[in-house]
């Protein structure tokens, strides 16, 4: 039986079974498997998409920074915290994603802040209507419960047909779904019978 120094020679770690090689070897595997289940994750999201009572609950794009500037002014972008060079090439990459996924077209809604109007129309997956319930209320949380909960019903009211993509703020999607979303992050949400929302899974486009 080898001795403790003849294990530590090139020839008695090469017949550990269990040696930095089968290491990196499970890493691989887990890493694959892990990576195909996200992709599977992702295919049944997108085909819910397509699927009637939907909805695409997306934060805006990056921007770097927190809240807006002291001199905020709705419609003035000057004013505002806007999307940078990468976060309008990642609007811009998940408005292709949508269109191979199967959705070409559909109904857009922004907040009316600079950075989500300029993520919703850089989708290009149709206009981008401006709807203040989607609004930030990052520096006025008095309104985040009125507010979320006029969203709530607004949306228990929509036609179950076609795909409902809303662009908004942090916030304002963790008020109504407690996710705490990436910049430009997407929560699926299925519309119950009763009206209430379900909460089915997010699609990470970083």
């Amino acid at each position: 039986m080898p001795g403790v120094a003849d294990c530590a020679t090139d020839r008695c770690s090469r017949r550990q079974p269990f040696g930095t090689p089968w290491l990196l070897l499970l890493f691989v595997l887990l890493a694959w498997s892990w990576s195909g289940q996200a992709q599977a994750d992702d295919e049944a999201l997108w085909n819910a998409l397509r699927s009637p009572g939907h909805v695409a609950l997306m934060r805006h794009a990056l921007a770097p920074g927190t809240g807006d500037p002291a001199a905020f002014t709705l419609g003035d972008c000057s004013t505002q915290r806007n999307l940078s060079t990468d976060g309008r090439r990642q609007a811009e990459d998940i408005g292709a994603r949508f269109r191979a996924n199967g959705i070409a077209t559909a109904r857009v809604l922004s907040s009316q802040w600079c950075r989500c109007l300029e993520t919703a129309r850089a989708l290009r997956l149709g206009p981008a209507v401006e709807f203040p319930l989607l609004n930030s209320f990052f520096r006025e949380m008095d309104r985040q419960a009125q507010q979320t909960e006029e969203l709530r019903q607004w949306l228990a009211d929509q036609p179950p047909d076609g795909t409902l993509v809303l662009v908004t703020h942090q916030v304002n999607i963790t008020a109504l779904t407690g996710i705490f979303p990436a910049s430009g992050e997407i929560v699926v949400l299925r519309r119950l019978d009763s009206g209430a929302i379900d909460v089915i899974g997010t699609i990470e486009t970083r």
